[in-house]
């Protein structure tokens, strides 16, 4: 089989020669995993799809903050009302369960994960 040719390393002005992209001493770290990639997978469970997701959209079909402005919106997505952040018990407990419109949703998690953000820039 036949090798790559050398290139230039892409870091601006390195001159090594390289088969990947970068050279090693270049070469990007890769990022590490998200705490909530160990949990994510949770939303696969049947628990999830088959009992709890459609139980609640069928509980509550309106978005609960849409409702809370005088607007009706259908609702597609259920939302744990305190994250569970890998916590079993929280993950599974219908009274933490909460029916939102796309929308309302990605408003929710964007202001949670801007908070948590700072709470890790005070440390």
């Amino acid at each position: 089989m036949a090798m790559k040719p050398l290139r230039p390393c892409r870091y601006p002005g390195c001159p090594a020669l390289t088969r990947e992209g970068y050279c090693a001493k270049h070469k990007p770290k890769r990022a590490e995993r998200r705490a909530s990639a160990e949990y994510h997978g949770w939303y696969s469970l049947d628990i999830w799809t088959q009992d709890l997701r459609p139980t609640q959209l069928l509980r509550e079909p309106w978005c609960q903050e849409c409702a809370r402005r005088g607007i009706r919106t259908r609702a597609t997505v259920v939302d744990h009302v305190t994250p569970h952040q890998g916590n079993w018990l929280r993950f599974v407990d219908r009274g933490n369960l909460q029916s939102l419109c796309k929308h309302c949703h990605d408003r929710k998690t964007a202001l949670e994960q801007a908070e948590k953000r700072r709470e890790r820039a005070q440390f």
